[in-house]
């Protein structure tokens, strides 16, 4: 018999038109659903395609949940893509807990499970080159769920998914779930063109709602004092502005009194407190985003100094049974070189770091106990924001800026949307809470501005590549290709820009002749004279560049010259001071000599050219003792003390200097004479004619890639493709419409490598390299430093630097033809991996290799699951009479041990 709640609940689901197989799908949750996953799943049920666009945590997988419920009730397939491993896995396991390990499977790249079931999950990478090859296991299926679209926006991988939308069969729905961004309806209205019957879903209602906040001072404030968020707390906007003026009045005072105490400089709370406090206000678990993963570490590091304990005893040893059972199979003395102790100390106390350079069975198992629990406070780089599922009641985001691989940049809405749609655990909390920390110069409007946006644009990031167009001019023929190309959402999105580019165009243009109205000077042709300065500017900055090289190049050799013994003077940076060379570095690094020095403060570094402005003279020589040991501390300690005691007669190290030119240079000395001789040179609004000069200057190069944009825009697709088949074409990759035997192993190259990797195989760059040295050359092709200077890398001796000087030579040729045909796609391979991938592929323990390098366990392991991803492809791709095909399993069974086999699906 029913309950009136039941029967309530019954009558609910009728009214909102719930089917039968809908209903059924209902009963496999505790909660209603929300009436956008009711009208997503009525569409997929009816036959057509969906994309879903809803804030993070809203329900949006529900939907493709169901795509999965209606393949295996009308005994279908359904494939659930995500754009990271960690997400296939994760929702691998979902899964799996529902219906059972026989009918659900995982295909990775790092895994291979159960491939034939009627449910895969999969990475979009897997199932682009499963279209590609025509697999049979494409056979039967029905659904396609999309997780996280929106990733194909990202620069690097966002092509994948547009080709998986454009080659899927038209009898496949598909299911595209995205975060809400700003144009659904134009990525609607696409998909609709390419897949047929699509319905477009927007729902930006969160089910948990969101408060935001600021921890100014000592107080949390709240951002808004109004429930529709638009109208910003005036008590802050007053601590700020109070702020200010405190700030001014003591910048005032320095400048006023020299004797003035200086103020105490801001210091920001410490995490321990703000995770205390919030702890006190009951808005644990929380993730605190912090855009470093030292800083992560730093964090946990802190709140453990401090003494926080944010668990029970009967929690922390829950923590510690789950912990052990994970672990089990790695070896005790792996841990202890992963600081396995003081981490699961950390856990037991419900504190946690979360971040890429950490082993990724650790991030696995903070990411199950901060799941059901256990961990209260979880210190995380903006990586955890992109799909893992790993909601808060509370996040905190440290500050508003962030490194963004090239310069220190301000968080954008959609990014700041990305990591507070943590906040709120749907079924548990009654409302989520998003807090800032307050730093002396932010604007509470600012911050206000960020919460207040919640949408932003997905723009395409489509481009052809080499493995692309052989495999889609082998499957279609190039023409064909060439109108598939055409239908992608980079096309769709250029096509419909031209009118607004076109429109800023004409404003630019009018805005040109503006500028040169205010810049006339009544004296003569003051753009003339403008144009004289700017080259002067020039030539300037380029002589400032050719003296630094000079330089450069007379501090390596003086290097080069070094001996154990000499005392130098670091004159820069962190090791600034005197130091004594123990090894000159100079025979393995002749470009980039790197002395091996002990610093007076018993550091052993390695210095590097970067660390000399100019040339280096010995100071002193100290006397090195054979037996001296650089890993012994006392051996250290006793050396240092000596260095100490030869340089304490010696002056202070200054910083260096920078050379003065010898002379003046003509070119300089012509543009000088022009400049005080024209008639423009005495006028008394000279400066402000030349401000509205170098406007014009920097507006007339906008425009001019502005102009070239929209002149560019019709069928800019087909073109690149266009120039793509040329390289391939005259590299004998494509023959006309024919694909080649060699372009047929490109096409089983899915490497940002891929042309590169294919040219070392023809050109047999490999052949006789051992299973080591094969994996230590091949890392080139997928390691890319985190530095934009790094450390010159070490090579083993043998064939392996043979290997890379063709590969570096082959790169070079390649480049010479893509510069040929107006393309850019190479990338120049990257040594600093090869030491590593050589030393653990020959057996060497992973304290011995890590010790070596600059690397984490977690990007060591990632690095390393990437090559072997590279060495399985190159063993498929290779010739069949090649020895590379053995040499490249041998390889990947000499790698794939120790922690790199832990990472795998709990």
């Amino acid at each position: 018999m029913t309950t009136p709640a039941e029967r309530y609940a019954a009558s609910r689901r009728r009214m909102a038109g719930y089917t039968p197989a809908l209903t059924d799908f209902q009963s496999l949750y505790d909660f209603d659903l929300d009436f956008f996953q009711v009208d997503a799943c009525r569409a997929l049920e009816n036959g057509h395609g969906v994309l879903v666009a809803a804030p993070t945590g809203s329900g949006k997988t529900v939907v493709g949940e169901f795509a999965v419920h209606l393949a295996l009730a009308n005994g279908q397939k359904c494939f659930y893509t995500t754009p990271i491993k960690a997400l296939s896995n994760q929702k691998y396991a979902d899964l799996v807990r529902r219906y059972g390990t026989g009918k659900v499977g995982l295909l990775t790249g790092d895994n291979t499970i159960n491939g034939e079931a009627p449910i895969v999950v999969m990475t979009t990478e897997v199932l682009r080159n499963m279209l590609y090859a025509s697999s049979p296991t494409l056979s039967g299926l029905a659904y396609v769920v999309m997780d996280e679209v929106h990733y194909l926006a990202d620069r690097f991988r966002g092509a994948v998914w547009e080709e998986v939308i454009i080659h899927l069969p038209d009898s496949v729905r598909l299911a595209a779930l995205s975060a809400t961004v700003s144009n659904a309806e134009e990525f609607g209205e696409w998909l609709q063109e390419v897949r047929g019957d699509t319905t477009v879903i927007v729902d930006e209602h969160r089910p948990v709602p969101l408060w935001q906040h600021m921890l100014a001072g000592n107080r949390l404030y709240d951002l808004f004092v109004d429930d529709e968020h638009t109208k910003v707390n005036p008590a802050l906007r007053r601590f700020a502005l109070d702020d200010l003026r405190r700030t001014k009045v003591n910048q005032g005072r320095r400048s006023g009194r020299r004797r003035e105490a200086r103020p105490q400089r801001f210091r920001p709370p410490a995490r321990s407190d703000v995770i205390d406090r919030l702890d006190r206000a009951g808005l644990l678990p929380a993730i605190t985003f912090i855009f470093s993963r030292a800083g992560c570490d730093a964090a946990v590091e802190q709140c453990m100094y401090a003494g926080l304990r944010l668990t029970s005893m009967e929690e922390a040893e829950e923590i510690r049974a789950h912990v052990e059972e994970r672990v089990a199979d790695i070896p005790r003395e792996d841990l202890d070189v992963l600081g396995y102790r003081t981490w699961l100390t950390a856990l037991e106390r419900g504190l946690a770091a979360h971040h890429a350079g950490m082993l990724p069975t650790f991030k696995e198992i903070v990411e199950e106990l901060f799941t059901e629990g256990l961990i209260k406070a979880v210190f995380a780089t903006e990586t955890l924001a992109l799909g893992i599922n790993m909601p808060a009641r509370t996040v905190v985001i440290e500050r508003l800026v962030k490194w963004n691989g090239e310069t220190h940049a301000d968080l954008t809405p959609g990014e700041y949307t990305q990591l507070t749609g943590r906040a709120g655990r749907r079924g548990i909390d009654v409302e989520g809470h998003a807090v800032v920390l307050w730093t002396p110069g932010v604007d509470p409007g600012s911050v206000a501005g960020l919460a207040g946006t919640r949408t932003y644009p997905l723009n395409s990031s489509f481009r052809p590549s080499y493995n692309m167009a052989v495999n889609l001019v082998g499957q279609f023929g190039r023409e064909r290709a060439r109108t598939l190309l055409e239908e992608s959402f980079a096309q769709f999105q250029a096509d419909r820009a031209v009118v607004g580019l076109a429109r800023q165009l004409r404003r630019n243009e009018e805005a040109l002749e503006g500028y040169l109205e205010a810049a006339t000077c009544h004296l003569g042709d003051f753009m003339e004279y403008a144009r004289l300065r700017r080259r002067l500017s020039d030539r300037e900055k380029e002589l400032a560049r050719a003296r630094s090289g000079a330089q450069r190049a007379e501090a390596a050799r003086s290097l080069e010259r070094l001996r154990p013994g000499d005392v130098i003077v670091v004159p820069n940076g962190r090791w600034a001071g005197f130091a004594l060379v123990l090894e000159p570095g100079a025979a393995k690094r002749v470009d980039d000599p790197s002395p091996l020095v002990l610093t007076v403060n018993r550091q052993v570094k390695q210095l590097a050219l970067m660390d000399f402005r100019g040339p280096v003279e010995p100071v002193e020589r100290v006397r090195i003792p054979a037996s001296f040991s650089r890993k012994s501390p006392q051996h250290r300690r006793d050396l240092a003390s000596t260095l100490r005691t030869k340089t304490a007669r010696l002056d202070a190290p200054r910083p260096a200097r920078r050379a003065e030119p010898a002379g003046e240079d003509p070119e300089i000395k012509e543009l000088r004479r022009r400049l005080r001789e024209h008639p423009c040179h005495g006028c008394a609004e000279r400066e402000d004619h030349a401000r509205w000069a170098e406007r014009y200057f920097r507006l007339e190069r906008e425009t001019a890639d502005l102009r070239r944009r929209v002149e560019g825009r019709s069928q800019v697709i087909a073109r690149t493709f266009d120039r793509v088949c040329a390289v391939l074409q005259q590299l004998g990759y494509l023959e006309d419409e024919r694909v080649t035997d060699a372009g047929r192993r490109l096409g089983r190259l899915y490497s940002e490598s891929d042309l590169l990797t294919a040219e070392c195989l023809r050109e047999n760059v490999w052949e006789g390299l051992d299973a080591a040295e094969l994996a230590a050359t091949v890392s080139a092709l997928v390691y890319e430093s985190r530095t934009d200077d790094p450390k010159a890398p070490r090579i083993p001796a043998g064939p392996v630097g043979e290997a890379l000087a063709n590969m570096v030579s082959l790169a070079e040729d390649l480049r010479e033809v893509e510069r040929d045909h107006r393309v850019a796609f190479l990338r120049d391979p990257d040594m600093g991996f090869v030491w590593a991938a050589y030393r653990w592929a020959r057996g060497h323990q992973l304290d011995a290799v890590l010790s070596e390098t600059d690397l984490t366990a977690g990007d060591f392991v990632r690095w390393v699951k990437q090559l072997l991803d590279l060495l399985g492809q190159i063993a498929e791709a290779a010739p069949r009479d090649s020895g590379i095909r053995g040499t490249a399993g041998k390889a990947m069974d000499a790698m794939r041990r120790g922690v790199v086999a832990y990472s795998s699906v709990a």
